[in-house]
């Protein structure tokens, strides 16, 4: 039976406490990040004032502005006619694409996006709620070994009993809302910060429980 339950305790903790540290730490990387907004074309992406200027059409404003000019024949026009040949229809379309190619194009030479993907998040963010859960079989399996060995009341076991509930509260109540409230309205990367750094707080905590299950101080002799 101690063996049995020492094999649970050991491959549950690898398993699914290593599972979530590692997602809780993977997630800031991928989280989704909003976009600054851009000062030419506002938060909305609508044209700023200087686009606004620059797109504005030249009008007749009054009587005080120039007659327009006749019309001149165009290159190659005969007498008769006043038409001129018609155009190269290949250059002149080659042109219009380039002059209508949009502003944030996304081709070869465009600025790479990195390694920001939602999808992946909300995988980390999967695995960090459900590992964590699976996670409970760590604590349970460990109470009962140390019932079936008899060390209860030995020091390494209390402050790893109060070491697991740290690690618990922090998931519960620290990161796992932090993730959800990341995916559902993306923010800067400051909030990301926080949630990497109390992600390392609780991988701390488990490197802690680790070592005391392998120093274990206080423990009796013989046990």
């Amino acid at each position: 039976m101690e063996d049995v339950l020492l094999s649970v305790h050991v491959l549950a903790a690898i398993v699914f406490v290593g599972g979530s540290a590692v997602a809780a730490s993977l997630f800031p990387r991928y989280a989704p990040v909003a976009a600054a907004p851009n000062p030419a074309t506002g938060a909305t992406g609508a044209p700023g004032p200087e686009a606004a200027d620059t797109m504005a059409p030249v009008r007749d404003t009054g009587p005080g502005t120039a007659p327009a000019a006749a019309p001149v024949p165009a290159a190659g026009a005969t007498p008769e006619t006043g038409t001129a040949p018609a155009p190269d229809t290949g250059t002149a379309a080659a042109e219009t694409v380039d002059t209508m190619a949009p502003a944030g194009d996304t081709g070869p030479e465009a600025a790479p996006t990195g390694e920001r993907n939602r999808a992946v998040a909300a995988s980390m963010h999967r695995i960090t709620r459900g590992y964590a859960l699976f996670g409970l079989i760590v604590p349970v399996a460990g109470i009962a070994l140390a019932l079936v060995q008899g060390r209860m009341g030995e020091i390494w076991v209390s402050v790893s009993m109060a070491l697991t509930l740290v690690a618990g509260l922090l998931l519960a109540t620290q990161i796992h809302p932090r993730q959800r409230e990341a995916l559902r309205r993306p923010g800067g990367t400051r909030p990301l910060r926080t949630l990497s750094m109390l992600a390392g707080v609780y991988n701390l905590v488990w490197a802690a429980v680790v070592v005391l299950m392998i120093v274990r101080p206080g423990s009796e002799a013989g046990a």
